[in-house]
């Protein structure tokens, strides 16, 4: 009779556990996440230059010393280093609850192929943008903060 009642108390207290490794911080959206229209006004303007860049955990920022980014309104991206000129283009959008940041720059390796990407936005103000890309093949997570200048 003993073992009946020890049966249902077990279950009960496994199923209790398995609930309680439930979590509701998807990680694939964001309540806090700035819109799209704050996103857009908060970078469109100024000079901009990139503070960290953090591939799979390597710091990989020197890699972007010396060059100011320019956000512009028309989905240009044009980031210079001296006599150095690098087009590319940018869009946000909404995508399942968060803010997305896309860069597109056509190099085919090197650091601006690193950071052509579809990225979260973490967070957006007039002066600092942050940035988290996660990988779709191996899960790596790459940070991506721009500062205005």
């Amino acid at each position: 009779m003993k073992k009946l009642i020890l049966i249902p108390a077990l279950f009960f207290l496994f199923m209790l556990n398995v609930a309680s490794m439930c979590s509701s911080d998807d990680d694939n959206s964001d309540d806090n996440s700035p819109s799209t229209s704050t996103v857009t006004t908060n970078v469109t303007s100024g000079t901009w230059r990139v503070t960290l860049f953090q591939e799979d955990g390597t710091n990989q920022t020197s890699n972007f010393n010396g060059y100011n980014f320019s956000i512009n309104s028309n989905g240009t991206m044009v980031a210079v280093n001296g006599s150095t000129t690098k087009n590319g283009t940018w869009s946000t959008y909404s995508d399942s609850g968060s803010t997305k940041f896309d860069i597109t720059f056509p190099d085919a390796n090197g650091p601006f192929e690193e950071i052509t990407e579809d990225w979260r936005v973490l967070s957006s103000s007039a002066t600092k943008l942050e940035l988290k890309h996660v990988s779709g093949g191996d899960g790596s997570i790459d940070l991506l903060t721009f500062e205005k200048n």
